[in-house]
């Protein structure tokens, strides 16, 4: 059975060292956590065409260049009426800036070019653990539910401001921290790599 035992050192396939306090915590705290970037690992090229694909990619690229358990996400924003875009060119949309205000506009920008008011929208997150050279383990979660413009709220990241999920009356970037945490895309895949990986 594999399983990820409690005090092992696992790699965050990413190279944003803001991203091991929210990963550490992720886990519970019970496992130490460093970035592929702070062991020089290099980013692979992300060239699957679902979340599922590039996030099997990362972990297994940091899984077998650094010889240790391996942990990689992969998510985006998917918007019915742009048939599912921008989903895994989400963070690219944004530019080599990672400007998520323009990324924002562009959405409601191009609903607006194919004059639609159709406003559904979703969250994927994939969540991949890989082990060097070895098996991996892949889940995927979704939060469905609508956008709104123009932005409201400032905290999370990325496309949270124009997301109101299903059930709530505020966005992603408005709700308390713990509530999204609650409901998240990213919650729901962890709750699945739990039961698959974790006591």
């Amino acid at each position: 059975m594999l399983k990820l035992v409690k005090g092992m050192r696992i790699v965050a396939a990413t190279h944003n060292p803001g991203k091991v306090p929210e990963i550490t915590a992720l886990l519970g705290g019970h496992y130490e956590v460093v970035t592929a970037g702070s062991l020089n690992i290099p980013e692979p090229e992300e060239t699957e065409g679902s979340f599922v694909g590039n996030a099997l990619l990362k972990a297994r690229h940091a899984a077998d260049l650094s010889g240790e358990v391996a942990l990689a996400d992969d998510s985006g924003l998917s918007v019915a009426a742009l048939d599912g875009a921008p989903g895994i060119f989400s963070a690219r949309w944004a530019g080599p800036e990672k400007d998520f205000a323009f990324a924002m506009r562009r959405v409601e920008e191009r609903l607006e070019e194919i004059r639609s008011d159709d406003r559904r929208a979703w969250f994927t997150s994939a969540l991949a653990v890989a082990w060097p050279h070895g098996p991996a383990v892949v889940v995927e979660g979704q939060v469905h539910g609508l956008l709104t413009f123009p932005p409201r709220g400032d905290r999370g990241f990325g496309y949270d401001p124009i997301f109101i999920p299903e059930g709530q009356t505020q966005t992603f970037g408005q709700l308390d921290p713990a509530v999204k945490d609650s409901l998240s895309h990213r919650a729901r895949a962890l709750e699945k790599l739990k039961a698959a990986l974790m006591d």
